[in-house]
């Protein structure tokens, strides 16, 4: 895919069609907001929802990069304002009879719902329903809340780590997850808090962590994430004392799998890296040297036969099993700067 493309957002590769909608449960701040993507039916003009879905969120974006909102919520809004996710916005739900599987998606610090579209959009296309949460502990760069008086709103801002208290401690009590369904899935934060789903909520059977950000969990944990975890690492991110740590959990559990997408970044899991121009790109160090459409197919494929695996699926999907023992273009297992050293 050359300089040339055009900056969007891909569309799922997978046999159904993909519908949209957003979920709000509850009048505070203790409630639940996710996007949920889904197999739906087709649908000829469909509406296509904004993937930023208000202003708002170019102001938290710009909070979080630490620039100032003055110039650069309008150069996010300018440069990425206008782009719309490829699915079907409230498209009817397409009917299954044995019902589709449920993953939970948490996103990263400064993220919202919106920001991986595409690989929720992706899975859902291949016959899953994902709930892509806006979690509301100050860890996403903007969510909102509506209270119960008609029209009023209550926005919830990012939040950095208060001067003189340490970063472990005040990330690690961010972010739980609560919630009874089939997987968790997440990226950086997200995907550390995707693992420690699997110690909170016994209904969960598996993780799937997009380059864990491994730092808040705590040590004694470990011995007690009793399912398997699916890391699938981009290359400039992870360290060795990271990788160390999951290692640790991949030692107690032959299942859990490590895996590294070669010339990828961190933001290379999020739909940054398929919006981003020269400018922006230049600016944010959103892209790495992989195709970010190659990136996805890696991502998506690799999770899928994970899912596979550990909720008994009857699918095709274990096809792309030698991705999780990192075999495969672009792909390597564990890390490439550590291996011999862990």
């Amino acid at each position: 895919m050359g300089g040339t493309q055009s900056l969007a957002l891909p569309p799922g590769k997978g046999p159904h069609q993909v519908g949209c909608a957003d979920v709000m449960v509850g009048h505070t701040r203790q409630g639940l907001f996710l996007r949920l993507f889904y197999p739906c039916l087709p649908r000829a003009g469909a509406e296509r929802p904004l993937w930023i879905p208000r202003y708002e969120y170019c102001r938290g974006l710009a909070d979080f990069t630490r620039r100032s909102r003055l110039w650069c919520a309008p150069l996010f809004s300018i440069a990425i304002g206008s782009c719309k996710v490829p699915v079907s916005w409230n498209g009817p739900f397409k009917p299954c009879s044995s019902g589709y599987p449920l993953i939970i998606f948490s996103h990263g610090l400064g993220a919202f719902r919106t920001l991986y579209s595409s690989v929720c959009s992706e899975l859902a296309s291949w016959g899953f329903t994902v709930a892509a949460l806006e979690h509301r502990d100050h860890s996403a760069s903007a969510t909102y809340f509506c209270k119960a008086e008609a029209g009023r709103e209550e926005w919830i801002p990012y939040q950095r780590v208060p001067q003189g208290q340490k970063e472990f401690y005040f990330r690690n009590k961010q972010d739980s997850v609560d919630l009874t369904k089939v997987a968790v899935m997440g990226h950086s934060f997200g995907g550390v808090t995707a693992v420690l789903a699997l110690v909170k909520e016994p209904s969960f059977r598996c993780a799937v962590a997009l380059d864990a950000w491994m730092f808040p969990l705590e040590n004694a944990l470990y011995p007690k994430v009793p399912k398997p975890v699916l890391f699938i690492n981009t290359e400039k991110f992870q360290t060795p004392e990271s990788i160390a740590k999951m290692k640790r959990l991949s030692s107690r559990n032959s299942q859990t799998k490590i895996i590294t997408i070669l010339g990828s970044v961190h933001q290379s899991q999020t739909d940054f890296t398929f919006l981003t121009g020269k400018l922006i790109n230049r600016f944010l160090g959103l892209r790495g040297t992989l195709d970010p459409y190659k990136g996805l197919d890696i991502t998506s494929r690799a999770a899928l036969a994970f899912l596979q695996r550990h909720l008994n699926l009857e699918e095709e999907f274990d096809q792309w099993d030698n991705l999780l023992e990192g075999i495969g273009d672009s792909v390597v297992p564990e890390a490439p700067f550590c291996r011999s050293k862990l």
